[in-house]
């Protein structure tokens, strides 16, 4: 491996550390070198927050050695101001002579605006190292800002002979589970994962779910609820809890309380959706259910990666799960559950 690559990949591992935090600005990682030697490290930690060029400057304590360093940083340096400075603007007044950078920016605002302005001052710049795995780091970041839309992750459980739910008797509220309940930490943190999560009204009717993050610590997504005719019940976990939530439907608007009812004209609601995601910098989407709802995603094509987990259970009728197709990136068996993970290329 190039030491080019060496740095990189210790810009990525650094990058990841804000996970968390970070959205939804990306992920980002930064090493300072001199003479082959690690002499400062950062990353950016909080959205709001430092960028993780300037966290590793803050990491050095002698000032002085900058004119003779380098910097590896995993994506393009910020040209413009905005809340914490411009980071191409730091390199040149700390005399920087070489930057190393895995990808452009696609922000609008970047997009190789900071790489022009260090070659401009002078400055050494390479840029394409590592790119794809940089790329695959922030892939919420890059199709929110590409295609202008949140990464959409489906996300659905069914039976070993294709169900998604029993037939639901008048009424009957609860749900009827498939896979173990130890998944349950699996699928909370894919859900702590994403900055929002979507289902639509019949889930909440019949599970009357939480959609929170409850069995490991992290951030709960914001919920967005597809009821058109505002049928769910006002008992319900989701209007009683105190969580935010906005509520996509066909009559009112306003603020009541922690729920945010927004109404949609078009009887078409995903583009809605995408609007409201557009609007609020909200990067990444958890589309959970239920079955129609994920196969419109599915056949508009309005996914990125869906999640397909079956459990060790047969219901024999009821409703079908999604049918989706598209290749299998991963698999792997949780328990007694077996899980596919497939990518929409």
């Amino acid at each position: 491996m190039s030491m080019d690559k060496f740095y990189m990949r210790r810009c990525l591992e650094l990058a990841m550390l804000g996970a968390d935090e970070a959205a939804p600005n990306p992920m980002v990682g930064a090493v300072i070198v001199q003479n082959e030697r690690i002499v400062g490290e950062g990353y950016h930690q909080k959205c709001g927050e430092a960028h993780a060029e300037i966290n590793a400057f803050q990491s050095v304590k002698d000032k002085s050695i900058f004119a003779k360093c380098s910097l590896y940083v995993s994506l393009e340096p910020c040209s413009h101001e905005g809340r914490t400075g411009s980071c191409a603007k730091k390199i040149i007044e700390l005399g920087i002579p070489k930057v190393v950078i895995g990808c452009l920016d696609p922000f609008a605002e970047v997009n190789g605006r900071g790489i022009e302005m260090l070659k401009n001052s002078g400055v050494e710049v390479r840029y394409g190292i590592l790119e794809n795995e940089c790329i695959r780091l922030n892939k919420r970041f890059f199709k929110f800002y590409g295609d202008k839309r949140p990464w959409v992750r489906l996300k659905w459980a069914k039976t070993s002979d294709g169900f998604f739910d029993k037939h639901r008797a008048d009424k009957q509220i609860g749900t009827n589970w498939i896979t173990t309940r130890r998944t349950k930490q699996l699928i909370h943190k894919w859900r702590s994962e994403e900055q929002a999560i979507l289902v639509g009204s019949n889930t909440v009717i019949n599970d009357d779910p939480k959609l929170n993050v409850r069995e490991i610590n992290g951030a709960s997504p914001l919920r967005l609820i597809i009821d058109p005719k505002l049928k769910i019940p006002r008992s319900s976990q989701v209007y009683s809890d105190g969580m935010a939530t906005i509520i996509f439907n066909n009559s009112i608007e306003k603020v009541e309380d922690h729920i945010i009812f927004y109404k949609v004209v078009s009887d078409d609601f995903i583009p809605e959706i995408f609007n409201f995601c557009r609007s609020e910098n909200i990067i990444s989407l958890l589309v959970e259910g239920g079955a129609n709802l994920l196969s419109r995603f599915i056949n508009r094509n309005c996914w990125d990666e869906a999640v397909v987990l079956t459990g060790d259970i047969c219901f024999k009728q009821g409703l079908a799960a999604p049918k989706i197709n598209a290749p299998i990136i991963d698999r792997f068996n949780f328990g007694t559950d077996s899980i596919k993970l497939y990518r929409n290329d």
